[in-house]
């Protein structure tokens, strides 16, 4: 995915936005600025050019009414932070004017020079991401909900064809398409990417079709607005929640953006977000309320079917984090400059 180029200074100065214990980040969100949060995401906005399912205003009022009945679920740190604090928490990073422009000319620098533009978290954090996702589908392929997914498992060629070649992938804010070419490269052979910026997605398709990965599927698709009628087994996020929080209607987005990925994601599916701007437990958090949000509404006596289902089952549950990122002690607390967490659909 595409990110800003830093100057030496620059890079030293975002790198000093690490992520913390949910105590410390509610602390450092009151003075965060913009430049602050940089590190944060790839793209998403509510608004595409690419059409919709269902009218942007009746989007907004259900999302805002779930947003009001869901206050109860919610702590302090949660959804109301963009609104508390606007100048803190909202940032250009949000907007998909922004994307659209960093990928015209991430896709003018591949053009005129081969450059494959930015590994959104760096090369080390694509890494662990795509090993210890291969190591979790493997175990759950093989029937194993694990407890813990440490360093992978050396597994022969054969071995790993025989259990990810079934699995259906999409990576939602793809920008320039690598996550999938390694996850192909691991033995991933049904790969769809979706961007809602149309040069990311042109940025995408011609990095897989230099590199021989004709196989990769990309589409440009509003991971709010979306228009794929499918179902997918593994959905991959690397920075697009971080995004979507950064946008000034960030909270109602993020009830989109979880409603969005519940239909996308197929029952027993692995969801894995990568995130910088978020701890595994404040991820785990919302994802508790998101859950007791649609219990509610499956008590509702205008609930759907669907919606009832939830009353039994709420649609993720905690699967396992990434242990192995380097920490620091910071006001005796221990952090992580990133979190990578995976949700079970249930």
């Amino acid at each position: 995915m595409a990110g800003m180029r830093l100057s030496p200074e620059e890079s030293t100065e975002a790198n000093q936005h690490l992520q913390l214990p949910q105590q410390q980040l509610q602390t450092g969100r009151e003075a965060a600025s913009d430049d602050d949060r940089s590190v944060a995401a790839d793209s998403w906005s509510i608004k595409s050019d690419y059409g919709s399912t269902l009218d942007d205003e009746q989007r907004h009022a259900d999302a805002a009414e779930a947003l009001s009945s869901a206050a109860n679920f919610r702590p302090a740190s949660d959804y109301s932070s963009d609104k508390d604090e606007p100048d803190a928490e909202t940032s250009m990073l949000g907007l998909q004017s922004y994307w659209d422009a960093a990928y015209l000319d991430e896709l003018a620098n591949f053009r005129e020079h081969g450059h494959v533009g930015e590994i959104w978290f760096g090369t080390d954090v694509m890494d662990t991401v795509i090993s210890w996702t291969k190591s979790l589908c493997t175990d759950v392929s093989q029937g194993h909900i694990p407890n813990h997914v440490g360093e992978p498992k050396p597994q022969s060629v054969e071995h790993d064809e025989k259990y990810l070649s079934c699995w259906s992938v999409l990576d939602i804010g793809t920008g320039n398409g690598l996550l999938l070419q390694e996850l192909s490269k691991q033995g991933f052979t049904d790969l769809t990417g979706t961007d809602y910026s149309e040069g990311a997605i042109d940025l995408a398709r011609s990095l897989a079709d230099r590199d021989g990965f004709s196989n990769i599927k990309f589409l440009v698709d509003d991971i709010l607005e979306t228009k794929l009628d499918r179902q997918f087994q593994l959905v991959m996020d690397k920075g697009t929640l971080d995004a979507i929080g950064l946008h000034p209607d960030g909270p109602i987005k993020r009830i989109m953006y979880w409603d969005s990925v519940s239909k996308l994601l197929a029952p027993g599916g692995i969801l894995v977000i990568t995130s910088c701007n978020h701890t595994k437990d404040e991820l785990v958090q919302e994802v508790e309320n998101f859950n007791q949000r649609n219990i509610a509404i499956s008590q509702e006596p205008s609930a759907t079917k669907d919606q009832e289902t939830h009353r039994d089952h709420p649609p993720f549950r905690y699967l396992n984090h990434v242990r192995t990122y380097p920490t620091f002690m910071f006001g005796g607390s221990v952090g992580s400059r990133v979190a990578t967490v995976a949700f079970l659909r249930n």
